[in-house]
């Protein structure tokens, strides 16, 4: 039976003559780190002080003892990054350049040194680009030249740390007579039974010996014999129980064990959990243009969806516990999709896994990002292998449901002004066009593949056209107001997003002493977004009255309270409008769900993984049921009532203009009726419609599905609509009562209270709310959650309102 030792111990990272303790899985960065050689680069502005660890070669070495009772031995890496030479005594084992990629070095019946030298990504990259010619590229970095993790070079969110490491576990495999080499689980349902086809690929050492297979899932069995180097083993399980997207149904997962024997006795084990489901894409034109649907088991389904980063610049300190707690925090923020984004990797099994479990869909990006990628070798022979080992490896996760071939690569061909420079160069077209979907119809024919994000589906359309496939809306970010989201509507919303600082508490750990202000010298170092500070200010002016220089303390926590209340309205304006015209629209996946360390970014989660108020806004706005108020499209006001739900919706709608003094100007009750997964529009009658800056109308909806269903917190759902923007609204000076009980702070409006927030987190750095802006009536209260903060009593009162934050009036 195949033995496997973990090599995890002893391992040293030779350093100016020294032999520094390395962690294995980890990277260079991270044991200079442990070892008191370099500062931590995510504080302050140290990110530059390390940036001489990139430019390095660095040497990990370890005895290693090969010697065992079986006929072969292999060093196996799953992971390293990325150019490397793998010596054993000073005898080449091999070389690498591939950090997406694992290796395997037969060692059998070898002992001695062994030593990984790893050359710097920088040398690597400058001497591949210099042989095969400049590209252009988004950033001034030569990420594409390598296959590495393209975000370790510095992102518009990230900070430049090039890493260096043996990233992921290293072991040693012992084994006789043959081995799997490869399993490929096909999974289908069709009608009733499910059925998985295990193509299996082994390595031999006896040629002659007649090896078999057997599979199970629970009480189903099947043999089949190898054939040379391969075989095939079918599964029939009847009537399965179909995994679901949550939010649609269970994700019921199944143990699946396939044994490679020899004169019955097992040679090697193959065990994985898969889930029955189907998945399509529909891109079939239509009046509206160009489709992009995804359907589950049939069900076509509007995807509430987050852009996913690798969660830490150094990936190896991700264990699955953080994994865990980051998609956690995504479902339990109403989101079914995650796109992992091409600037990074194929994450661990400990995501996909987690996804399984969450019931959350997986759309993988191939690792390409804003650059123009060169095809010619070395590049094109890894990028062919990486993909072949990776669709098989994340084969069996029913999770993944949607294979891209890169991020914005073909948008940037045609309007990044790329075509002119390459002049005919090479630029990837022939990986997105050619090999990628060559590699997933033959390995993975049960899942689609789609060439980039955006992509309209062929060139016959703009690659970015909203009308025609996946659409990144970025204009609204750098140019204009959020507003401008409801003025198109497009088949499906890939990116988009607004920035916020993080938490104060990240910031306050992140920037230890000081002044804090937005163009202070460590804001401004974490905030790598090109004229990212600018960019917020002006969408902080459209809406609201803030100082542009000179800022006090009381001034910047403004400012950083206003920023993170912009950010949630500008993802809400785009949700809601896009929402509200399913099935047209049939996704939005927000930029970003999460941080790789302390930044201001698009992030609903920062890197310290405290929730910012987008995050609490999330959770309305991916509900199953949402209420809205938007422009009709013939004049006045519309109140769309989506339901995502898969039972009908029947509430009592009340609609109530308003003063912002707390006088009703009027009001009507009405029935609301919403099919399951269908959105109702009703026509808001015009003496209700608010006149002027002073009014504003308000809509709630309660009462309970029509059968079954969840009763809506606080007893029903709520949408706003102001007509102008807060600067211009001549807001009431806030009142309100608090009141504080273990774990609960109550806030009783005496006024309009307008975004209130209870930033915990001022309370104690641990403290969190479960709830993020809310806007109260004249007599309405509010009880949050806070968890992390034992205090009480008097003093307890005063120190939550210190940390309770509104819109207030223009000064």
């Amino acid at each position: 039976m195949l033995e496997a030792t973990p090599l995890t111990e002893g391992w040293t990272l030779r350093h100016d003559g020294r032999a520094l303790p390395a962690a294995v899985p980890g990277c260079v960065h991270t044991d200079l780190l442990a070892a008191g050689v370099i500062p931590d680069p995510f504080l302050g502005r140290n990110e530059t002080e390390v940036a001489w660890v990139g430019r390095r070669e660095w040497t990990y070495e370890s005895d290693l003892a090969a010697a065992s009772g079986h006929e072969q031995t292999d060093l196996v890496f799953e992971g390293l990054d990325t150019a490397a030479e793998i010596l054993l005594d000073g005898r080449l084992l091999g070389r690498v350049r591939n950090m997406h990629r694992s290796y395997r070095f037969d060692v059998t019946g070898v002992s001695g040194r062994l030593a990984v030298r790893f050359a710097s990504a920088y040398t690597e990259a400058e001497a591949v680009r210099q042989r095969l010619g400049d590209r252009p590229n988004a950033y001034a970095e030569p990420f594409p030249y390598l296959r590495k993790m393209a975000c370790s070079f510095g992102w518009d969110w990230g900070p430049t740390l090039v890493t260096a490491g043996i990233w992921r576990p290293v072991r040693l495999e012992h084994w006789s007579t043959a081995r799997i080499a490869r399993v490929r689980p096909l999974v289908t349902v069709e009608g009733g039974p499910g059925r998985v086809e295990l193509a299996v690929d082994v390595e031999r050492t006896r040629v002659e010996a007649d090896l078999t297979l057997e599979a199970r899932i629970g009480d189903v069995r099947a043999r089949a014999e190898i054939d040379g180097t391969s075989g095939t083993v079918r599964l029939e399980v009847p009537d399965p129980d179909l995994w679901w997207p949550r939010g649609y149904g269970r994700q019921p997962l199944y143990d699946v064990e396939l044994t490679l024997g020899h004169n019955g006795s097992a040679l090697d084990v193959w065990r994985r959990r898969i889930g029955f489901r189907s998945v399509e894409l529909d891109r079939s034109a239509d009046e509206h243009g160009t489709g992009f649907t995804l359907a589950v088991n049939g069900t076509r389904l509007f995807a509430r969806g987050v852009n996913w980063i690798p969660d830490d610049v150094f990936p190896s300190r991700i264990t699955r516990e953080r994994y865990r707690e980051r998609l956690t925090q995504a479902a339990d923020a109403g989101v079914d999709l995650v796109r992992v984004w091409g600037g990074g990797i194929y994450e661990s099994e400990d995501f996909y896994e987690a996804c399984d479990e969450l019931g959350l869909l997986v759309w993988q990006d191939f690792p390409f990002a804003c650059a123009a990628y060169p095809e010619e070798q070395p590049l094109r022979g890894e990028v062919e292998a990486e993909a072949r080992e990776n669709v098989v490896r994340l084969m069996p996760h029913p999770s993944l449901v949607l294979w891209n071939g890169n991020n914005e690569n073909l948008w940037g061909f045609r309007d990044w002004g790329w075509e002119e420079r390459l002049a005919g160069d090479s630029w990837g077209e022939g990986y997105y066009l050619g090999v990628l979907p060559r590699v997933v119809a033959e390995l993975d024919p049960t899942r689609p593949y789609t060439a980039g994000s955006p992509w309209s589906g062929s060139w016959d359309h703009h690659p970015n056209a909203p009308a025609h496939g996946t659409h990144h809306s970025w204009e609204v970010w750098n140019r204009e107001d959020y507003a401008e989201y409801r003025g198109y509507v497009p088949r499906f919303v890939a990116e988009f997003g607004w920035q916020a600082p993080p938490a104060y508490a990240t910031l306050r750990r992140a920037l230890p002493g000081e002044e804090l202000a937005p163009h202070s010298p460590g804001m401004l170092h974490h905030q790598k977004a090109a004229d990212g500070n600018g960019k917020l200010q002006r969408g902080l002016a459209r809406h609201f009255a803030v100082p542009q220089e000179g800022f006090s303390a009381r001034d910047f926590d403004r400012w950083h309270y206003l920023t993170q209340v912009n950010q949630a309205r500008a993802i809400a304006a785009g949700i809601e409008h896009w929402r509200s015209h399913w099935p047209v629209c049939a996704g939005t996946i927000v930029w970003q769900l999460n941080d790789c360390w302390p930044v201001t970014s698009w992030a609903a989660v920062d890197g310290d993984g405290r929730p910012k108020p987008l995050y609490h806004e999330l959770r309305r706005l991916y509900a199953d049921r949402l209420l809205t108020l938007q422009a009709g499209d013939g004049g006045g006001l519309v109140l769309a009532a989506v339901n995502q739900a898969g039972e009908d919706w029947a509430a009592v709608l009340r609609l109530r203009r308003m003063s912002v003094d707390g006088t009703v100007v009027a009001e009507t009750d009405r029935a609301l009726s919403a099919a399951a997964r269908t959105v109702a529009r009703l026509g808001v009658p015009p003496e209700l419609e608010p006149v002027g800056p002073k009014e504003f109308l308000v809509a709630d909806a309660w009462g309970s599905p029509t059968s079954g269903g969840e009763a809506e917190s606080g007893g029903g759902l709520r949408a706003l609509h102001f007509p102008v923007p807060d600067r211009e609204v001549p807001y009431p000076r806030p009142e309100f009562d608090v009141t504080v009980a273990p774990g609960a702070v109550t806030v009783t409006a005496r006024t309009l209270v307008r975004d209130l927030l209870l930033q915990a987190d001022r309370l104690a750095p641990e403290a969190r709310a479960d709830t993020g802006l809310v806007t109260l009536l004249p007599g309405e209260r509010v009880t949050m959650g806070v968890r992390g903060w034992k205090a009480s009593g008097d003093s307890a009162a005063e120190a939550a309102r210190s940390a309770l934050y509104c819109v207030e009036p223009t000064r």
